[in-house]
């Protein structure tokens, strides 16, 4: 299939231009045709595939020279990578490019003779993920154009670098199709490598310290997981010779000793993509980057690329010590960060605690390994790469409005600027409100480790789900609040960033929809097509119920912007513990004094912050992963 080079190759040729390209007009432009051209190519490659009968193909079996050429852009990436660390006297991070790439040139050219293998496989998985790279990952780019001007016009303190910005998001683009196309293990080393480099050079975009400090933790965590990733391929090629993960992942199902240590290393170098403890500091970090590289790189995609080589992994892991291990970490993070999550006031750490936690959770569903769990992994897959998206992008365009991404600073959003305010709405509905998948990919997952006996993953979502109602709960209230607030707030969201916002809206109110139908057509046949049967975790009778649920959820934001607004002309005054002056924003107390009535919520930030819980949770992960991987390490042994 043709599309399959274009959509990993184009993205790379646009990059070049991007890069040579200085004047930002032509740039735009081009940004917008190439981000157009993504979508429809995607487009093409999932309607081809389903008129073919959405067979399941391996492609791509003679490719010598590409594997060459390949090899090469692994020695330019580790030069990259030992330049800057040097650079930034961290010469001890490009130790971990430079030993992975000398054992992986070494297995490509004097290792043992390897199988004739297909690098590429294509089934509902792989194409499920191309569209969600194709189509989220083109948005945010239409999206960086409007908000990168804007940035830099309110950021005249950091050098002016969007060429730079933007070659990288195409990079990683076209990483990213070759990365959940690739089933042979030494392409998915490359891709899982540049996409680690691109978020690295994207988090230090400001060149301030903190940016660069931040950049180089994200960079070291993740390519220990290429680390781990590298000795897993090496294992594989000396110990069976057929270097792909579909092959590792049958060998496993099937119970082969020499499958066991693989699986379990490149299970773990999953975590470090996905953000799971102990490697979730990196994630926290990289908020300093730009909005639409967070929303990119760090929310809808990048990490997911984790969670899709565990979904990958799943069969394999199910009953095993690996999945226990996996399991529990995905659970723990989930409950962790969501409290976390409660203590924070700016919305982009709420957003960045909350991906976190969610990540979580469809780490353990891959960890429990069932059909029944990975029909609510990928569920919440498809809702959080959209939700989070639309969330990122909006409140990096509300944070360009009130000059504030403050949670407190949002009051009455939906009345002050109404067009951000219902996008955020829909976006926090779609991560916690029943019936959204969310909800109910959390029914799935704890039902499943119910009758798994899986009593640590129980506790872990049930007090997790409620940690994680308690945060979103607050900020929708303050959006959705009555403010009678006479500060005029202009909105400067831009054309293009809101063509964004609202595809996004439009995709999430869809997917919200469309799901019973999805779960059918899709998402039941990929299980199949995984573990050879799927079960049905809904009736369709309940999914049919849901959506007309759905439906009365989008008309409360309507509701309460009709009634506020006549409101306005029938207000009742309320009483304050004091004399009122006119207006319910202040009052006169008992020793004559003028006082100001605010609200703001309670977010326990002496209690619950990161500073209090992050490093005892790294801790414990950190003794789990240790303990179960010597378990593991010596059962095989």
């Amino acid at each position: 299939m043709w599309m399959i080079p274009f959509l990993i190759c184009f993205p790379f040729v646009v990059s070049l231009l991007m890069f040579t390209i200085r004047v930002n007009k032509v740039r735009n432009t081009i940004a917008y045709i190439s981000a157009g051209t993504i979508m429809a190519a995607t487009g093409i490659f999932a309607i081809t595939w389903f008129a073919g009968g959405c067979q399941s193909m391996d492609l791509y079996y003679h490719t010598h020279l590409i594997d060459m050429i390949m090899l090469g852009a692994v020695w330019l990436l580790m030069v990259l990578v030992t330049y800057l660390s040097f650079k930034h006297k961290k010469a001890w991070v490009s130790l971990l490019s430079i030993i992975p790439t000398i054992m992986v040139t070494y297995l490509e050219l004097y290792g043992p003779e390897k199988a004739e293998i297909a690098h590429v496989h294509v089934d509902r998985l792989a194409v499920l993920m191309c569209i969600i790279v194709g189509i989220i990952g083109s948005l945010i780019v239409i999206y960086s154009v409007g908000y990168m001007h804007g940035y830099h016009h309110h950021h005249t303190e950091f050098e002016d670098r969007r060429y730079y910005f933007f070659t990288l998001l195409f990079i990683f683009l076209g990483a990213m199709f070759g990365f959940v196309l690739s089933d042979g293990l030494l392409w998915l080393d490359l891709f899982w490598e540049m996409t680690s480099i691109c978020s690295f050079l994207l988090i230090r975009y400001t060149k301030t310290e903190e940016a660069i400090n931040n950049a180089f933790r994200a960079l070291w965590m993740n390519l220990l997981g290429g680390a781990a990733l590298v000795i897993a391929i090496c294992y594989v090629g000396y110990t069976s010779g057929n270097l792909t993960l579909s092959n590792l992942v049958e060998r496993g199902v099937a119970g082969d000793a020499t499958a066991v240590i693989p699986v379990a290393l490149i299970a773990v170098a999953a975590l470090t993509k996905a953000a799971q403890m102990p490697f979730s500091t990196w994630l926290m970090g990289a908020m300093v980057a730009p909005t639409p590289s967070s929303a990119l790189l760090h929310s809808a995609t990048m990490v997911k690329a984790g969670v899709y080589v565990l979904f990958r992994l799943a069969p394999a892991m199910c009953g095993t010590t690996t999945g226990l291990l996996i399991s529990f970490i995905g659970g723990f993070t989930f409950f962790a960060a969501s409290i976390m999550a409660i203590a924070q006031t700016d919305g982009k750490k709420v957003l960045a605690f909350s991906t976190i936690s969610n990540l979580g959770l469809m780490v353990a569903c891959a960890g429990v390994g069932t059909s029944e769990t990975l029909w609510a992994g990928i569920f919440l897959m498809m809702f959080h790469a959209i939700s989070k998206s639309l969330l990122f992008q909006n409140t990096g365009a509300t944070e360009n409005s009130l000059h504030s991404r403050d949670i407190e600073d949002m009051h009455g959003l939906i009345y002050r600027l109404p067009r951000l305010g219902a996008f955020m709405f829909i976006g926090i509905a779609g991560m916690f409100l029943a019936p959204f998948g969310m909800l109910i990919s959390k029914w799935s997952a704890l039902k499943a480790s119910v009758d798994e006996s899986n009593i640590f993953l129980v506790l872990f979502i049930v007090f997790g789900s409620a940690t994680t109602m308690f945060y979103w709960t607050k900020w929708m209230s303050k959006i959705i609040s009555y403010t009678d607030t006479e500060i005029k707030v202009k909105d400067i969201t831009k054309k293009d960033e809101l063509i964004s916002l609202m595809v996004h809206a439009v995709l999430m109110i869809a997917l919200c929809l469309l799901f019973p139908v999805l779960s059918v057509i899709y998402v039941e046949p990929l299980l199949t097509e995984i573990f050879g049967v799927a079960i049905a975790v809904l009736p369709m009778g309940v999914l049919l119920l849901l959506i007309a649920i759905v439906v009365f959820i989008f008309l409360v934001p309507l509701m309460a912007f009709r009634f506020a607004t006549s409101l306005k002309v029938r207000q009742k005054l309320s009483y304050m513990n004091g004399i009122n002056v006119g207006n319910n924003k202040e009052f006169v107390d008992a020793m004559g004094d003028n006082k100001h009535l605010f609200m703001t919520n309670w977010y326990f930030a002496h209690t619950l912050g990161q500073r209090k819980l992050m490093q005892p949770c790294i801790w414990i992960t950190t003794a789990w992963l240790v303990v179960m991987l010597c378990i593991i390490v010596g059962g095989a042994v």
